[in-house]
């Protein structure tokens, strides 16, 4: 990597975006000063430096002509940053999504807008369940446009991609020889099925984790980052229930707020919990989160012993 680019992208960006890409994302990085220099003049930001990144993109803190502080995020994966410009702008009316200003659709890039503060995950903070309801509940809410709902993905194509990614994970870390792939298995199976529904259909965030929810103060919880699709509004939930349980009980009792907050059925909302309950648990065993209360808890919600009601 040359010391232009490391400007924007450290050596462990670089292995995050080659694990999502392949090796020859080192070429689009290779191109990437050149690129941040073109936006940077035809849109006429000033470059103050790197922000955090996702596995997807590089994200760039710059401001805007007026002074505003905004966000220039870039993905070699074109079609990724024209479909999350997209659904930004469809829920703009929500308030619960950042502004968007700019979109390059050939060179993969978004400019929006600067939501101060940490994400969820980064505060490390379990917020009330009522609050993560009506996050969700706002984002489903808005009104829809025909076409819109058209360029929208089925959920059972998000759910393909997320038990092949974590399939890998498993098959590649640690993992391997504490999370079965019976119970893998058995977890897409159930996704597949709860996809391939037809109840409480709605335009859902597809990857909404603590990771990607910044706190966003006065203004409330702010999502960002949606891989949105056409699917069963529970799914948005699945983390949130998860995240920092260490019991059955904390589970069901979550499970039981977020599906009356969002009008879903709660049953059907904890077979999504099961569903993706291996896959949280290879996340848990690839940093070597296990031996925990938590990680416990996911493998017996992943092979089924899990007392559900």
């Amino acid at each position: 990597m040359n010391d232009v680019t490391a400007q924007f992208v450290d050596d462990r960006q670089r292995r995050r975006l080659e694990r999502r890409f392949g090796s020859h994302v080192g070429e689009w990085l290779t191109e990437l000063p050149g690129i941040v220099d073109e936006l940077a003049s035809e849109w006429r930001l000033t470059i103050e430096g790197p922000a955090p990144h996702g596995r997807t993109s590089v994200v760039i803190c710059v401001r805007r002509p007026d002074g505003e502080r905004a966000v220039l995020k870039l993905s070699p994966d074109i079609r990724l940053a024209v479909s999350e410009a997209q659904v930004l702008r469809m829920w703009q009316t929500s308030g619960r999504v950042p502004r968007v200003w700019e979109v390059d659709g050939a060179r993969g890039a978004i400019l929006m807008e600067w939501v101060g503060n940490d994400t969820v995950a980064a505060g490390g903070v379990v917020p009330p369940m009522e609050t993560i309801g009506a996050l969700i509940a706002q984002l489903h809410d808005v009104e829809v446009t025909r076409q819109e709902l058209f360029e929208l993905r089925p959920l059972s194509s998000r759910v393909q991609f997320v038990f092949e990614l974590w399939g890998r994970e498993r098959a590649q870390g640690p993992a391997a020889e504490m999370v079965s792939a019976s119970a893998m298995h058995q977890g897409f199976c159930r996704a597949r099925d709860l996809a391939n529904g037809t109840v409480d259909v709605v335009p859902v965030h597809g990857d909404l984790h603590p990771g990607n929810v910044i706190d966003g103060g006065a203004r409330g919880l702010v999502a960002v980052d949606p891989r949105a699709c056409l699917g069963d509004g529970a799914v948005d939930a699945v983390d949130w229930a998860l995240w920092k349980s260490t019991t059955l009980p904390e589970v069901v009792y979550r499970v039981d707020v977020l599906s009356r907050v969002l009008g879903v059925d709660g049953d059907r909302m904890m077979e999504w919990v099961r569903a993706f309950a291996p896959c949280l648990a290879v996340a848990k065993a690839n940093r070597g989160h296990v031996g925990t209360d938590e990680f416990d808890m996911l493998i017996e919600l992943s092979e089924g012993e899990a007392f559900v009601r």
